[in-house]
């Protein structure tokens, strides 16, 4: 009787319209997580909100269905009311506002008549998002640079009419170079409003826009760790001696097939990312790097397919723009000076955005900070689906390595990070194969690969995207994990040998099979119909300790 008392309430026991509930059951939203528990009631009061919850936990359905919820009482008023703008969500990122548009329409989806969300982060131009706010959609979703643009040109007006205002990942949009944005765009909204500002931290940058936004606030924080315990998310860290040990090990783990399911590979920079990637191609390992210097619609349609399962592996930074000064803000760049590189200052990768099915975190650089190891490894563990996360430290990174694993050290003081135990003798038969790898990918081949694929994305987005407007099938089939091919790729190095594969290996690995797309749905722990397989809800990394037990099981007898 006890625990049903503190029980938290279902969807149906908070007011919520029936048409939303409807939509919930839809995306199989069965309980509310902790964070929806406690915000959604108190967002429907009206109240303010400063609320924390890790990455992964629900914060978008949090502040998602309080929103839908006020519209919709808007709108039944008795009293006819003028159409109008009376939500806005600001996001640090194009690819996680297009994630959050695409949500608050699944949300919605049932009340279409009645409520219209438009999404600013789908295209670049101005222009033509205008016809768009002519209209007066409920709900404008953009990164504050986008919205704030609208609002100088005055296609967009909230003057008189902002009742909602939500700042997702409002600790990023600081950091992300958005704060002059933000007091720019605060002079456009009315006096009064709802406020609700969603974090996975509380900081410095996240108090700075309290006091910004936020009257009276109630803050929200349910008891959480910061990442899934351990029976669901396993964590395991690996002491490489050498640069050459990482690639080695990489190699192994993945043309052995011993981490199974689709994975993302984190590194420090964005070189770096294309060393990697380059390095897998002499292999045959097809993999795809999110660039933040590509078109932000490549970027989305890199994270679409990975997430349909067409490829398993990407390569990604978590590199932040840091906030700029004002007079070197990039809206009012000094004549002359250099551009980032090409860098979107929008882009964001290891928060916010949603993998689907991740089986694996794999940091192939020890993040900087503990919340950048959070929030990489909280891409794997979603919900309640197992992961694993691997994190690959050099002698010069042990310090790093150290503070993530106090920081996250259990009650008892132990370390969540475990030991990968394997024996760098099984696999020293395939160093020579890396080492002829790794010098194939020079310094002018990286440089090469990263003008080549900008050259070709900015041509398939200029050339085809009207094509695609009228095909959008046809978007399907491009893809992004083509050979970049600028370094020479030996031929010879794509199979492994029988000879070369550990004896304690050899009848579990299989380093030469082709990927088929039944393959991969086994792999992903997935079924044709999107259900779970017994052989995904084990942990997909397997440890060579496993394999040597597999490989001395006797033989059945014959028959």
């Amino acid at each position: 009787m006890a625990a049903a008392a503190v029980a938290a309430p279902g969807f149906e026991h908070m007011g919520l319209d029936g048409r939303l509930l409807r939509a919930v059951a839809e995306l199989g939203w069965a309980t509310p997580t902790a964070i929806q528990a406690e915000a959604i009631p108190l967002a429907l009061e009206g109240r303010d909100l400063l609320a924390r919850a890790r990455t992964g936990s629900g914060k978008t359905g949090a502040y998602g269905l309080p929103l839908l919820q006020h519209l919709l009482r808007v709108k039944s008023a008795p009293s006819a009311v003028a159409q109008a703008v009376r939500a806005l969500v600001l996001v640090p990122s194009k690819e996680l506002g297009q994630q959050v548009g695409r949500t608050l329409r699944q949300l919605a989806a049932f009340c279409t008549r009645d409520l219209r969300v438009a999404d600013l982060c789908a295209q670049t131009d101005l222009a033509a998002q205008r016809p768009v706010l002519m209209e007066k959609p409920d709900v404008v979703v953009g990164t504050p640079a986008r919205v704030l643009a609208h609002l100088n040109a005055r296609s967009l007006s909230l003057r008189h009419s902002l009742e909602l205002l939500v700042l997702d990942e409002a600790d990023l949009l600081l950091s992300f170079g958005f704060g002059e944005d933000i007091k720019s765009l605060l002079c456009h909204l009315p006096k009064i409003y709802q406020a609700l500002l969603m974090s996975a931290t509380f900081n410095p940058d996240v108090e700075a826009l309290k006091e910004l936004v936020l009257h009276n606030p109630v803050t929200v924080r349910p008891p959480e760790p910061q990442l899934p315990g351990s029976s669901q998310l396993r964590q395991f860290a690996v002491r490489c001696g050498t640069e050459e040990d990482k690639f080695l090990l990489l190699y192994a783990l993945l043309k052995l097939q011993l981490l199974r399911g689709r994975a993302l590979l984190f590194v420090g920079t964005l070189a770096r990312c294309y060393r990697l990637k380059l390095f897998l191609e002499q292999f045959g390992i097809p993999a795809c790097t999110l660039n933040s210097e590509l078109p932000a619609r490549s970027r989305c349609h890199v994270i679409t397919q990975f997430n349909r399962g067409i490829y398993d592996y990407i390569v990604a930074t978590d590199e932040e723009v840091p906030a700029l000064p004002a007079e070197q803000h990039p809206r009012k760049k000094r004549k002359g000076a250099a551009q980032s590189k090409g860098k979107d200052p929008e882009y964001g990768v290891a928060r916010g955005i949603d993998f689907q099915n991740v089986a694996a975190v794999v940091n192939f650089d020890v993040p900087p900070t503990v919340e950048s190891y959070v929030h990489r490894v909280g891409r794997t563990a979603r919900a309640d689906n197992p992961g694993t996360a691997l994190t690959f430290a050099l002698p010069e990174e042990q310090d790093s390595l150290a503070r993530i694993e106090d920081a996250l050290a259990g009650e008892n003081g132990e370390s969540m990070l475990q030991p990968y135990k394997f024996s760098t003798e099984e696999i020293e038969a395939l160093r020579y194969r890396c080492r002829d790898a790794m010098r194939s990918v020079t310094k002018q081949a990286v440089k090469e690969a990263r003008l080549r694929e900008i050259k070709d994305e900015l041509l398939n987005s200029e050339k085809l995207k009207a094509y695609f407007e009228d095909n959008p099938r046809d978007l399907n089939v491009l893809r992004h994990d083509k050979p970049l091919h600028p370094a020479i790729v030996k031929p010879h190095l794509r199979n492994v040998p029988e000879y070369l594969v550990p004896p304690s290996l050899r009848g579990v690995a299989k380093p030469n099979l082709k990927k088929r797309k039944c393959l991969r749905l086994r792999h992903t722990g997935t079924n044709r119909r999107g259900g779970s397989t017994s052989r995904g809800t084990g942990n997909p990394l397997q440890s060579f300790k496993y394999a040597r037990r597999r490989a001395k099981r006797p033989a059945p007898p014959p028959s």
